[in-house]
């Protein structure tokens, strides 16, 4: 299994042959996957050093010269220390910059709550102007980069240390539209909406509900802004309860994304799985998972509340 960090890294690569396009890091290219681009087209890659602000206004400037540009570095850094530039300087200015963030939630492991970033999806889906998306696997990582370099503006591209299961392998039709959802397995009594490494897990859990009689929907979300409102829509006609699962809070981030779709348009229980509202810690991978409860049988657990509380609003 490929984490979506080292997908981004490969796609740059890929995508250089097609595009024109510049690459910036922050002293984090073996980390980010960007290595691999500044040792094939070193002319078109800028190593800024620890000095995340100083990347993302650069960035912004380069761009104003006609050619898209990729600044890449850690979720926490990107959307935290550098958070000023990237509304102020990059946003405001409709910049077309897309910022590769890697290391993203509590699945990173071992490298603690500082650089755990839980809070991103928040800050940058807050911004006007801004794009956001968390692709699952590989395949819809390559999609989502060459659809960020397509569109002029802003992109926060979100992506994950953890090796994860390749969702959308063998699918000859895959195709990835911003702004636009994937039902990569259908159901009729909930929906499931998941982004990242827990959409992998969201099938683990459908598949056990399965057993219980249960028929789980489950959309790959991971066009997270825009959203759509639409796939939500119909999902709520057609099974009128949702769980959400993300590596992120449950404050502010895919969650609270469906949530106000729905509380406006088609209200109907939803149940978030996701991080409660406290920061990380330093940890194994699969003991961070129980820990904080991002895992295939946490979102079962979800699944069977939300259809209780289904059953008594009927």
């Amino acid at each position: 299994m490929n984490s979506t960090r080292e997908a981004y890294g490969a796609a740059l690569v890929e995508l250089a042959g097609q595009y024109d396009f510049f690459v910036m890091d922050a002293d984090l290219a073996k980390a980010t996957q960007t290595v691999h681009f500044s040792k094939q087209y070193p002319e078109r890659f800028i190593d800024m050093g620890i000095a995340e602000a100083n990347l993302i206004g650069f960035a912004a400037g380069m761009s104003t010269f006609g050619t898209p540009v990729f600044a890449s570095t850690f979720a926490a850094f990107a959307a935290g220390r550098a958070y000023d530039q990237v509304r102020n300087t990059l946003a405001y200015s409709n910049c077309n910059v897309k910022i590769g963030a890697t290391h993203a939630g509590v699945l990173i492991g071992a490298d603690g709550g500082s650089h755990q970033c839980i809070e991103d999806i928040a800050l940058m889906r807050a911004i006007p102007n801004m794009t956001v998306l968390c692709p699952c696997d590989t395949r819809e990582t390559r999609a989502c980069v060459k659809a960020a370099l397509e569109m002029h503006g802003p992109v926060y591209l979100r992506f994950g240390r953890l090796g994860t299961p390749e969702v959308y392998e063998g699918e000859a039709e895959f195709s990835f539209e911003i702004g636009k959802g994937h039902c990569v397995r259908e159901g009729a009594d909930l929906t499931i909406v998941a982004i990242g490494d827990m959409v992998s897990r969201s099938l683990e859990a459908a598949r056990a509900l399965e057993s219980r009689g249960i028929s789980a929907r489950v959309i790959d979300m991971a066009s997270i802004k825009p959203i759509d409102e639409a796939l939500i829509l119909s999902s709520a006609a057609e099974t009128g309860c949702f769980v959400t699962a993300e590596d992120h809070n449950v404050l502010g981030g895919l969650g609270g994304a469906v949530c106000e779709v729905l509380a406006k348009h088609a209200p109907c229980p939803v149940e978030t799985v996701g991080v409660q509202d406290r920061f990380g810690r330093s940890g194994d991978p699969a003991e961070l998972a129980e820990t904080y409860g991002l895992t295939a049988s946490a979102i079962e657990a979800a699944a069977l509340r939300v259809l209780e509380r289904k059953k008594a609003k009927v």
